[in-house]
Protein backbone atom coordinates (compact mmCIF):
# COMPACT_ATOMS: atom_id res chain seq x y z
CA UNK A 1 0.00 0.00 0.00
CA UNK A 2 1.18 3.46 -1.15
CA UNK A 3 1.57 6.04 1.87
CA UNK A 4 3.10 9.11 -0.27
CA UNK A 5 0.97 11.84 0.62
CA UNK A 6 -0.66 12.96 -2.90
CA UNK A 7 1.09 16.62 -4.03
CA UNK A 8 -1.21 19.10 -2.93
CA UNK A 9 -1.64 17.58 0.65
CA UNK A 10 1.32 19.68 2.42
CA UNK A 11 0.48 22.64 0.45
CA UNK A 12 -3.83 22.55 1.24
CA UNK A 13 -2.51 21.66 4.99
CA UNK A 14 0.01 24.91 5.03
CA UNK A 15 -3.00 27.33 3.56
CA UNK A 16 -5.71 25.73 5.69
CA UNK A 17 -3.76 26.63 8.50
CA UNK A 18 -2.60 30.30 7.28
CA UNK A 19 -5.94 30.86 6.74
CA UNK A 20 -7.48 29.41 9.87
CA UNK A 21 -4.78 31.83 11.47
CA UNK A 22 -6.00 35.03 9.25
CA UNK A 23 -9.34 34.43 9.86
CA UNK A 24 -9.14 34.02 13.86
CA UNK A 25 -6.68 37.67 13.63
CA UNK A 26 -9.46 39.09 11.09
CA UNK A 27 -12.35 38.30 13.33
CA UNK A 28 -10.64 39.63 16.77
CA UNK A 29 -9.89 43.09 15.02
CA UNK A 30 -12.62 43.60 12.53
CA UNK A 31 -14.20 40.20 11.31
CA UNK A 32 -16.32 41.80 8.48
CA UNK A 33 -17.08 40.97 5.19
CA UNK A 34 -19.44 40.96 2.02
CA UNK A 35 -20.85 38.05 0.50
CA UNK A 36 -20.84 37.24 -3.35
CA UNK A 37 -24.07 39.49 -3.26
CA UNK A 38 -22.29 42.20 -1.28
CA UNK A 39 -24.33 41.52 1.87
CA UNK A 40 -21.96 41.95 4.89
CA UNK A 41 -21.23 39.50 7.18
CA UNK A 42 -19.47 38.74 10.41
CA UNK A 43 -16.66 35.91 11.62
CA UNK A 44 -15.49 34.89 14.41
CA UNK A 45 -13.22 32.42 16.03
CA UNK A 46 -14.79 31.54 19.81
CA UNK A 47 -14.68 28.68 21.97
CA UNK A 48 -12.51 26.24 20.81
CA UNK A 49 -9.30 26.32 18.71
CA UNK A 50 -6.35 23.45 18.27
CA UNK A 51 -3.23 24.99 17.67
CA UNK A 52 0.04 22.27 16.48
CA UNK A 53 3.87 22.76 15.84
CA UNK A 54 6.30 20.67 14.98
CA UNK A 55 6.62 17.39 13.67
CA UNK A 56 6.84 13.49 14.06
CA UNK A 57 7.61 12.49 17.89
CA UNK A 58 8.03 16.22 18.48
CA UNK A 59 4.41 17.25 17.65
CA UNK A 60 3.10 19.69 20.17
CA UNK A 61 -1.07 20.36 20.18
CA UNK A 62 -2.39 22.94 22.33
CA UNK A 63 -6.75 22.46 22.45
CA UNK A 64 -8.09 25.29 24.12
CA UNK A 65 -11.79 25.43 24.53
CA UNK A 66 -14.37 27.22 27.02
CA UNK A 67 -17.46 29.35 26.90
CA UNK A 68 -15.79 32.93 27.26
CA UNK A 69 -12.07 31.92 27.14
CA UNK A 70 -9.77 34.41 25.61
CA UNK A 71 -7.86 31.71 24.03
CA UNK A 72 -4.48 32.99 25.76
CA UNK A 73 -2.92 29.51 25.52
CA UNK A 74 -3.68 28.95 21.47
CA UNK A 75 -3.13 32.84 20.51
CA UNK A 76 0.16 32.47 22.69
CA UNK A 77 1.28 29.11 20.71
CA UNK A 78 0.87 30.87 17.45
CA UNK A 79 3.79 33.31 18.98
CA UNK A 80 6.06 29.72 19.45
CA UNK A 81 5.24 28.52 16.06
CA UNK A 82 2.58 26.51 16.75
CA UNK A 83 -0.43 26.77 13.67
CA UNK A 84 -4.61 26.91 13.79
CA UNK A 85 -5.25 23.44 12.94
CA UNK A 86 -9.08 23.62 14.15
CA UNK A 87 -11.30 25.89 14.99
CA UNK A 88 -15.06 27.00 16.16
CA UNK A 89 -16.08 29.34 13.79
CA UNK A 90 -19.63 31.64 13.85
CA UNK A 91 -20.06 33.30 10.67
CA UNK A 92 -23.19 35.84 11.09
CA UNK A 93 -25.29 37.50 8.13
CA UNK A 94 -28.40 39.62 9.43
CA UNK A 95 -30.73 37.56 10.75
CA UNK A 96 -28.78 34.18 10.30
CA UNK A 97 -26.17 32.49 11.81
CA UNK A 98 -24.09 29.72 11.45
CA UNK A 99 -21.66 27.45 13.65
CA UNK A 100 -18.85 24.85 12.73
CA UNK A 101 -15.93 23.45 13.08
CA UNK A 102 -13.42 23.95 10.27
CA UNK A 103 -10.32 21.43 9.62
CA UNK A 104 -7.47 23.14 8.29
CA UNK A 105 -5.76 19.91 6.54
CA UNK A 106 -8.65 19.30 4.34
CA UNK A 107 -11.29 22.51 4.76
CA UNK A 108 -13.84 19.63 6.22
CA UNK A 109 -17.08 21.25 8.27
CA UNK A 110 -17.82 19.71 11.28
CA UNK A 111 -21.10 20.29 13.80
CA UNK A 112 -22.49 22.97 11.61
CA UNK A 113 -25.38 24.16 13.02
CA UNK A 114 -27.58 26.38 10.93
CA UNK A 115 -30.43 29.03 11.95
CA UNK A 116 -33.07 27.73 13.56
CA UNK A 117 -35.67 26.89 11.07
CA UNK A 118 -39.22 27.81 12.33
CA UNK A 119 -40.96 24.72 11.76
CA UNK A 120 -44.54 24.77 10.91
CA UNK A 121 -46.79 21.86 11.44
CA UNK A 122 -48.76 21.95 8.50
CA UNK A 123 -45.91 22.62 6.25
CA UNK A 124 -45.19 20.17 3.75
CA UNK A 125 -41.95 18.12 5.21
CA UNK A 126 -40.02 18.53 1.72
CA UNK A 127 -40.31 21.98 2.04
CA UNK A 128 -38.56 21.91 5.80
CA UNK A 129 -35.51 19.71 4.28
CA UNK A 130 -35.23 22.27 1.45
CA UNK A 131 -34.91 25.01 3.25
CA UNK A 132 -32.31 23.07 5.42
CA UNK A 133 -30.48 22.80 2.69
CA UNK A 134 -30.51 25.96 1.41
CA UNK A 135 -28.79 27.65 5.00
CA UNK A 136 -26.27 24.86 4.77
CA UNK A 137 -25.78 26.35 1.02
CA UNK A 138 -25.61 29.67 2.71
CA UNK A 139 -23.01 28.87 5.31
CA UNK A 140 -20.85 26.82 2.32
CA UNK A 141 -21.38 30.19 0.37
CA UNK A 142 -19.97 32.66 3.50
CA UNK A 143 -17.26 30.15 3.49
CA UNK A 144 -15.83 30.57 -0.35
CA UNK A 145 -16.07 34.08 -0.27
CA UNK A 146 -13.69 34.35 3.24
CA UNK A 147 -11.54 31.87 1.10
CA UNK A 148 -11.21 33.76 -2.04
CA UNK A 149 -10.62 37.00 0.00
CA UNK A 150 -8.09 35.25 1.70
CA UNK A 151 -6.16 33.94 -1.18
CA UNK A 152 -6.44 37.20 -3.09
CA UNK A 153 -5.00 38.89 -0.26
CA UNK A 154 -2.19 36.43 -0.08
CA UNK A 155 -1.12 36.01 -3.58
CA UNK A 156 -1.54 40.00 -3.72
CA UNK A 157 1.80 42.22 -3.20
CA UNK A 158 -0.26 43.55 0.26
CA UNK A 159 0.04 40.20 1.85
CA UNK A 160 3.42 40.86 3.69
CA UNK A 161 1.83 44.10 4.97
CA UNK A 162 -1.19 41.93 6.24
CA UNK A 163 1.51 39.40 8.07
CA UNK A 164 2.79 42.14 9.73
CA UNK A 165 -0.61 43.47 11.11
CA UNK A 166 -0.91 39.94 12.10
CA UNK A 167 2.16 39.64 14.40
CA UNK A 168 1.09 42.45 15.80
CA UNK A 169 -2.11 41.23 16.85
CA UNK A 170 -0.38 37.91 17.62
CA UNK A 171 2.01 39.83 20.36
CA UNK A 172 -0.59 42.50 21.79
Amino acid sequence: MNTTPYLGQTTDLILGQEFLTWLWFRGATDGIFQDASGRPFSVSLEQRIVVQGGNGDHLETASVSGIDSELREARMGLTTGKKVTRALLRLERAPEEWRLTLRAEDFSCGSLRTPRIEADHAADPDALLLEKISLVEGCLELLDSLYLRFLDLRMDKGWPEEVKRLRQWMDA
